[in-house]
């Protein structure tokens, strides 16, 4: 089969879902019909990934694009993705919690998932295994989308347009939601992150893509007596995600009475040391993207600089990795000025 090539310089996409379950992996269906796309990985990014060779090809990625964009996937037909993930602001909403049909809020903020087909698991608790599991969450969510799966499918079904498109991509059969996240998904993963000053700095050997502060920022951020910021937001030698993939109990979700707002990862698991921890989230265009942490609780970047200072919130499950830090001025400065090096080229088609 031929291979056609796709060029992304792009950005990312997702939605947060609280409480619906993810589809089963098994359950989602090759791409039969169409030539595969091989994904151009920009400067940064892992060049390869199985999360990025699943076969996906330019119909899959069009139809994909619809969805994304589509209202009618709503019960009210007024939210869609990308009313949360919104191109002009770099595929988030800047609201602390997201906001669904009817003005609904959740209790969690718009996942910063920049480069989401690289991540192990998806969700701020990880509930879902990759982007097919977790793309029909939102849709049937009564606070996110609130449509049953079975109604997506039939008002889909009822458009002669989407119709066609679907049997174009996968061949003849009904529309089910398989079909539809393994859609979405193929989308979701030509929308990656990278080619930023940090990249061309540290991979690219530009030695004057960053500036002064930037680069005294890098080394407070690696050093560990320091920012100590790269013990969870590793950078490798040959890519850098910026996360551990790992969730991390910050004392986020700690309240202002001093209790937990929110288990968690320990929702899913029942272990105790995940009793508040969520997943650590890449940086890439971290300064496009306030607000910050799980409920959207710090509003700009010299505040999410100042918690890290005081150790996060105590708490019994605190993570060990967290302690205070020492840190000038100048130091807080430099690595929020090496946090915005993090800013990638924002594709031109999406301004």
């Amino acid at each position: 089969m031929a291979r056609k090539r796709l060029s992304i310089i792009t950005l990312l996409v997702l939605l947060p879902s609280l409480a619906c379950r993810p589809l089963e992996p098994e359950a989602v269906p090759a791409l039969p019909l169409g030539d595969q796309l091989v994904i151009e990985v920009p400067l940064g990014l892992p060049s390869t990934s199985p999360a990025l060779d699943k076969g996906d090809t330019a119909g899959a990625v069009e139809l994909g694009r619809r969805l994304f964009f589509d209202v009618s996937l709503s019960s009210d037909r007024t939210v869609s993705c990308a009313s949360c993930h919104q191109p002009a602001r770099w595929f988030t909403d800047g609201l602390p919690t997201a906001k669904g049909v009817g003005g609904q809020t959740g209790k969690r903020n718009t996942p910063g998932i920049l480069n989401a087909a690289y991540w192990t698991r998806q969700f701020w608790d990880g509930r879902a295994a990759d982007l097919e599991a977790q793309a029909g969450g939102p849709i049937a969510n009564p606070i996110e989308m609130n449509l049953p799966h079975e109604v997506c499918t039939a008002r889909l079904d009822a458009n002669p347009s989407y119709r066609e498109q679907f049997v174009a991509v996968f061949g003849p059969g009904p529309i089910t939601m398989p079909r539809v996240v393994r859609a979405i998904a193929a989308f979701e993963r030509t929308l990656l992150s990278g080619n930023s000053p940090f990249d061309r700095y540290y991979f690219g050997g530009d030695k004057g893509a960053l500036s002064p502060e930037a680069l005294r920022g890098l080394a407070v951020f690696r050093d560990p007596a320091r920012g100590n910021c790269a013990a969870c937001h590793t950078i490798g030698e040959r890519s850098a995600l910026f996360t551990d993939g790992l969730f991390h109990n910050l004392g986020t979700a700690i309240d202002s009475n001093g209790e937990l707002s929110d288990p968690g990862r320990f929702s899913l698991t029942g272990v105790e040391s995940d009793r508040g921890a969520f997943r650590t989230p890449g940086l890439r265009n971290v300064a496009k993207t306030a607000p910050y942490m799980h409920n959207g609780r710090l509003r700009n970047l010299r505040e999410v600089i100042d918690f890290y200072i005081g150790g996060g919130s105590s708490n019994p499950q605190l993570d060990p990795l967290l302690k205070p830090l020492i840190l000038s001025a100048r130091d807080r400065t430099d690595l929020e000025a090496f946090l915005e090096s993090l800013t990638s080229q924002y594709p031109a088609e999406e301004r």
